[in-house]
């Protein structure tokens, strides 16, 4: 693996190449990207692809990658062009990629503006609360978080929004209706450490699950779009906003092994099956599923 720093006036990018440029077996990239996790979310699923070159990078303003343009908010748009110069710095021509969450969203906006970079993303559950048919009650479950956030800090923050993405189905009145969850219980902090710039848990990401896809410029991209589901997370609401994704651009959600963060093992977060996760991914990849 190589690491490298690509300079742009409003941001300094870093990403890793796992493997040659151009790619050895002639196939296109790999670009694994995720929002917010950063390029050391994939080290798991980069290492189950060594015959391929893989690309991982830090979303603008996250790990090692620094803003320059004086803000912190995370917008799709912005992200997609950040992505479009990574792909064009790569030297590879189009690309193969494997997107995720809040990459995920990225990536739908990376193929509806610059179409000619992506040859098959696999969009694996975008959180796009506008796609829902219980949006308006979705978004009031992610301000709540916020709001428990702002007002009680980072541990309460991420137990409400560990609630709202395990809830199962709609969000209902009984969603509304239970008791606030005690973060002890997830073995996270109780004490307000005063910080609030978590990207996750604060507006910098409105943007992202706000965005609706432009269902149009995608239909016309001669990208092949696969969107993604996890088999244990498809009544939550990242696999309801995927399989919602799906049925907009008239087609279903490819169902994959685990969870929401199913291809990471040793990585920050709830570990899932990353061995087969990435099996079903060469499949969609290869298209012999």
């Amino acid at each position: 693996m190589t690491t490298h720093v690509l300079e742009t006036p409003e941001v300094d990018l870093a990403y890793d190449v796992h493997g040659s440029l151009p790619p050895a077996d002639g196939r296109p990239p790999l670009v694994m990207i995720g929002q917010p996790m950063e390029a050391s979310g994939f080290t798991t699923l980069a290492s189950h692809f060594r015959d391929r070159t893989v690309v991982t990078y830090d979303p603008r303003g996250l790990g090692r990658s620094t803003r320059k343009d004086g803000r912190v908010d995370h917008a799709p748009e912005v992200q997609a062009a950040d992505v479009h110069a990574l792909i064009d710095v790569l030297g590879a021509g189009r690309v193969d990629m494997f997107a995720s969450s809040g990459g995920a969203v990225t990536a739908l906006a990376l193929v509806a503006r610059y179409p000619g970079d992506v040859t098959i993303l696999v969009a694996h559950e975008p959180p796009l609360l506008p796609v829902l048919p219980d949006a308006t009650a979705a978004e009031r479950a992610r301000a709540h978080y916020r709001d428990t956030y702002v007002s009680r800090g980072w541990g309460a923050g991420m137990a409400t929004f560990i609630a709202m993405t395990t809830w199962q189905g709609q969000f209902t009145d009984d969603y509304v209706a239970q008791p606030a969850p005690d973060p002890a219980a997830f073995g996270l902090p109780t004490e307000d450490d005063g910080s609030r710039a978590d990207p996750l848990l604060s507006d910098r990401s409105r943007a992202i699950t706000s965005y609706h896809p432009d269902v149009d410029a995608l239909a016309a991209a001669p990208t092949r779009v696969v969107i993604a589901v996890g088999e244990e997370s498809l009544n939550t609401v990242t696999g309801r906003t995927a399989i919602a994704t799906a049925e907009l651009l008239g087609r279903q959600a490819t169902v994959f092994p685990s969870h929401h963060g199913g291809f990471l093992d040793g990585e920050p977060g709830y570990a899932g099956r990353p061995e087969a996760f990435a099996h079903t991914l060469r499949k969609v990849l290869d298209d012999t599923c």
